[in-house]
């Protein structure tokens, strides 16, 4: 267990001085002569976990102290201290500075180390709640933006084939541009389902490691995009430049999914008419990480679009052909894998992805 963060606040030095002698070895122990002090403690140490305070001060009672820090610092469990037994204290206590413990001056040690133990027991059991809250959620959103987008996404390939397909019932097959119209069509309902699937096995799959080859990732990932996209990356200039003089461990799954993504992007959003379309590949592997940049010229990013580009089912632009899921699962896949990934583009010239993998050897 992680050691406990603690502050106490006392107006009596020799109080302050007694308990940190008692517990200095249990906890992490902070001192406030006043609440002056108090508020600046907080500020600068925000995992602090439990806060005692003395009832009577000379500038502020320990109830509406407690109070004062209720908004800013909803977290910290609060436990008052006080020689006298007053009713109305204990009620005030409660009911304004939401206290969990109230203890009596003199304190039993044994009795205050039960308490704070006690008290940092239910802070780690409502951070966990709110942690998992939060998880929770963040998977409705999800599933709410996925039962949108997959009725449309699915819905959308599978018309167009069934109008295709009544076109050539009534016509008889004679135009080669039907059959391909539909074969477009059937691939990008597989690419969504692959999609689908990808975000699925990044979620739920343990993170398996090995050794990896950069050269065969790049590889694969040109090659399902020329079958997933009906494009030739021939008409690309693709310049690739790997450094990998060590042993580089990571998760090959989740390595594939990400350069995969970030490179479709690069294909798919490349300037239709452009005679000098080009994605550079940089890969600069060391002990540490591996350092890999993806640039290409294509049509860019609007600003206006920048802050939204990793979340899921977003489009932004209107050329977009894909599931809108792409960028998601990639800043999913990374954070999975600790890494970091920086975009940097402008509208009209292009697109570069950097992003940092840790080496796991």
């Amino acid at each position: 267990m992680e050691r406990i963060n603690l502050l106490y606040i006392d107006d009596e030095i020799n109080n302050l001085h007694s308990f940190k002698a008692k517990f200095r070895t249990d906890y992490t122990i902070f001192l406030a002569n006043n609440a002056q002090e108090a508020y600046e403690i907080l500020k600068n140490n925000p995992r602090i976990q439990v806060i005692l305070s003395d009832q009577r001060m000379p500038d502020i009672t320990g109830v509406n102290f407690f109070e004062s820090i209720l908004e800013q610092y909803p977290n910290p469990m609060r436990i008052l201290l006080t020689a006298y037994t007053d009713i109305g204290v204990v009620i005030d206590a409660i009911n304004k500075g939401k206290i969990y413990r109230y203890l009596e001056k003199p304190w039993d040690d044994h009795e205050m180390k039960l308490a704070i133990d006690n008290a940092f027991q239910f802070y780690f059991l409502n951070d966990q709640l709110k942690s998992k809250n939060e998880e929770l959620r963040k998977t409705n959103e999800e599933l709410n933006r996925f039962a949108y987008s997959a009725s449309h996404d699915l819905k959308a390939p599978v018309k167009s084939m069934q109008g295709l397909l009544n076109l050539a019932r009534i016509e008889g097959i004679k135009d080669d541009r039907l059959l391909q119209h539909l074969d477009f069509s059937i691939k990008r309902l597989d690419y969504f389902i692959n999609n689908i699937v990808d975000y699925y096995k990044n979620t739920r799959s343990e993170k398996a490691v090995n050794e990896i080859l950069f050269t065969d990732i790049i590889k694969d990932s040109l090659e399902i995009i020329e079958q997933t996209h009906n494009c030739n990356v021939n008409d690309i200039h693709i310049l690739t430049s790997i450094h990998q003089n060590v042993p580089f461990i990571s998760d090959d799954f989740r390595l594939h999914v990400i350069i995969s993504y970030l490179l479709s992007n690069s294909v798919k959003y490349q300037k239709t008419h452009a005679s000098d379309k080009h994605i550079d590949i940089t890969i600069h592997v060391s002990e540490k990480s591996a350092i890999i940049k993806i640039n290409d010229n294509g049509i860019g990013i609007a600003d206006r679009h920048k802050e939204h580009i990793y979340k899921m089912f977003y489009r932004g632009t209107s050329q977009s052909t894909g599931s809108g899921i792409g960028l998601y699962i990639v800043k999913e896949t990374l954070e999975i894998l600790e890494g970091k990934i920086k975009m940097t583009s402008t509208e009209g010239e292009g697109t570069t992805f950097e992003l940092e993998i840790p080496n796991e050897a």
